[in-house]
């Protein structure tokens, strides 16, 4: 059976070539490509690689090299129509039926493209002619120089009805190959067929392969109705299936480590000017699918970089709604919002590279952008408009198909709805104790309910006296008592930073600039900046500096002035040390105890999720057990040492 270019290029498109190696070699991510030990001869150390991205594999210990085409072929032995029949069937994709008609439909595509070549040709011929003033004038005024245009075949197709049409006819052309590539525009009430692109810039739009199968046109005319015009959809050319540029950036984007999305053909021009070579761009269209999966073989985590203005947005927000369903580890969108509504071509024009470059460097992953989109402008004032919010979260994340990245996803969407409720005061005591990183949902984020483990165990309670206390009811402030206990204890003692440093070091803060205090502590001791202990009254002083010179002055302020401390004597500067060592352990040993918990109970309500097992119920009863000693503990934190220069009484 003979198969066409088109039709090996699709399941090349479709298989991964490390997908199709991988069912045979045990492969590794390294970089961007994967490494494994030669299929074909023994060996320690590997030296086989696969680059996806290049659609190829290559063994250094044999010199053996191919597509995955030619993988099949080298070990399994089988011929070249078997290992596509087989690849075929991987990818889904029905076998073409050899009869006279589908050799008829090869050869028509083969003409096609000999057609459209033809009129790139014309088109840059136009632009050069005397007729191609005005549109030489509009390259000029974007300024695109001669070399680029030349690099992306840019021509210009003039006024005339017919000027394309008698070009292409006197080539051997016929009317209705013509109709067929999409150049003249035909009808049963049209009598004789004409040119569909007149007076515009031309943009030639290129397969994979670097053949020319349709064109885009800007109109030089200020009251066009169409200020750009693609070819439709042909033989040769599916806009969602194809990316303008895509023949150039593959090599780029391997090499770079990434792909970059605009949305023009300008703007691709001028990225490609300005040295980001991998850049590539739908074609009139919001992203699709299959534009997605082209994207994602060239790049983990593609780059989407819209203007900043509202169009530019409500684009990046249809490329969420297309990708989430899809997205998968490695498999993901991040997204660049250019500001002052600039697209790429005016951002480098008015500010140069270095401030796209500077944008490029801090994209949104794709998880903040919905979680903008689904809270910016929002009413969160009544409890209906809140759950409201769940839901949709709750929903949003049910898309996503991979089962581990909808539960991240979930646990991500949970801590920020704790986050955003406290801060609105729409948390209660209950959720409160369980921590930024408990979950905030009731339900099973990953498109499965809770309700069943949530029975086996009932709802989670802790004692009222340890929900009131100071260490727990801390959602007016930004930081928690439990931080600011440590912290100050160890701010007015120093001397207890060397026994405790490492203890320090590890612990995770829900505030980050709790989280910048505790590096500063850090790197007071590792530098010796409180003078090795020799010195003791002047670490309060030097540490006092530090702290002003990390700009954590003001910070240092509101945790004096929390009530968390109030009632502890053993905090203040004058208590004695042993007291204050005492406190610290306590705490230190309570604020590790609730992480844990709060870590342990965000897995187990992931794996809930998935599978509601007796189980996992039974490990949620134990959290509430152990979330229920806690009482005793906050007890007798709160009878430690008030005022009296010792402490009453030790855990």
């Amino acid at each position: 059976m003979r198969f066409s270019p088109s039709f090996l290029d699709e399941i090349r498109a479709r298989i991964p070539v490390s997908e199709v190696v991988r069912q045979k070699v045990k492969l590794k991510k390294e970089g961007r490509e994967w490494r494994g030990l030669s299929p074909f001869n023994a060996e320690k150390t590997p030296s086989f690689y696969v680059n996806d991205q290049k659609g190829f594999f290559h063994d250094f210990s044999s010199g053996k090299h191919g597509d995955a085409i030619g993988f099949l072929m080298e070990t399994e032995g089988i011929s070249f129509p078997e290992a596509v029949e087989r690849l075929a069937a991987m990818a889904g994709v029905p076998l073409p039926l050899e009869t006279p008609q589908q050799r008829e439909s090869d050869r028509n595509r083969a003409s096609l493209t000999e057609v459209t070549q033809w009129a790139a040709d014309y088109f840059r011929k136009q632009l050069k002619d005397t007729k191609g003033k005005e549109a030489r004038d509009y390259l000029a005024r974007r300024k695109i120089p001669l070399e680029l245009q030349a690099l992306f075949g840019v021509g210009y197709a003039p006024p005339d009805r017919h000027g394309l049409r008698d070009a292409l006819a006197a080539k051997g052309a016929s009317i209705e190959q013509m109709i067929e590539a999409g150049l003249l525009i035909h009808g049963d009430d049209i009598a004789v067929p004409y040119d569909r692109f007149r007076n515009r810039v031309m943009f030639p739009i290129h397969d994979r392969a670097g053949k020319v199968i349709a064109f885009g046109g800007r109109a030089l005319e200020k009251d066009a109705q169409a200020k750009y015009l693609n070819s439709p959809e042909t033989t040769l050319f599916r806009k969602g299936a194809t990316l303008y540029n895509l023949h150039n950036a593959r090599k780029a984007a391997h090499e770079a480590g990434t792909i970059i999305v605009v949305e023009g053909y300008v703007d691709v021009i001028a990225m490609t000017e300005a040295g980001f070579l991998h850049t590539v761009a739908p074609l009139g269209t919001a992203l699709t699918a299959e534009q997605c999966a082209l994207l994602w073989q060239m790049a983990e985590e593609p780059i989407l970089c819209f203007d900043g203005d509202k169009a530019g947005l409500k684009a990046a927000y249809r490329a969420i709604d297309t990708a989430l369903p899809l997205v998968a580890p490695g498999k993901t969108l991040s997204f660049v919002l250019l500001p002052g509504g600039q697209d790429p071509d005016e951002l480098l024009r008015s500010h140069g590279r270095g401030a796209l470059v500077e944008a490029l460097g801090a994209p949104l992953p794709l998880v903040e952008l919905l979680w903008r989109r689904e809270t910016e402008s929002q009413l969160l004032d009544t409890p209906e408009r809140r759950a409201a919010l769940e839901r949709r979260l709750h929903d949003l994340a049910g898309l996503i198909a991979d089962p581990i990245l909808r539960r991240h996803y979930g646990q991500d969407f949970s801590n920020r709805l704790f986050r955003l409720f406290r801060g609105l005061g729409g948390v209660g005591r209950e959720d409160r104790a369980l921590g930024s990183r408990g979950g905030y949902a009731r339900r099973g984020w990953g498109g499965a309910s809770r309700e069943r483990g949530a029975s086996a165990s009932g709802p989670l309670r802790i004692g009222a006296s340890l929900a009131n206390s100071p260490l727990f009811n801390g959602a007016r402030s930004d930081v928690s008592p439990r931080e600011c206990l440590i912290l100050l204890i160890l701010i007015n003692h120093p001397a207890l930073l060397a026994d405790h440093i490492e203890d320090l070091a590890a612990l995770e803060f829900e505030s980050a600039e709790a989280n910048g205090l505790r590096d500063v502590l850090v790197r007071s001791v590792s530098s010796e900046r409180l003078g090795g202990a020799e010195n003791q009254d002047n670490a309060p002083a030097a540490l006092a500096e530090a702290i002003v010179e990390a700009g954590l002055d003001d910070f240092l302020a509101r945790l004096k002035g929390m009530d968390a401390h109030a009632k502890l004597w053993s905090i203040q500067p004058e208590a004695a040390a042993a007291d204050a060592a005492v406190t610290l352990r306590q705490v230190l040993s309570l604020h590790r105890r609730v992480w844990a918990l709060n870590r342990e109970l965000r897995d187990i309500m992931g794996r809930l999720a998935q599978d509601p097992s007796e189980e996992e119920a039974a490990r949620l009863a134990g959290i509430q057990k152990e979330l229920s000693t806690l009482e005793g503990t906050e007890a007798a934190m709160e009878g430690f040492g008030i005022m009296s220069g010792r402490a009453s009484r030790v855990l």
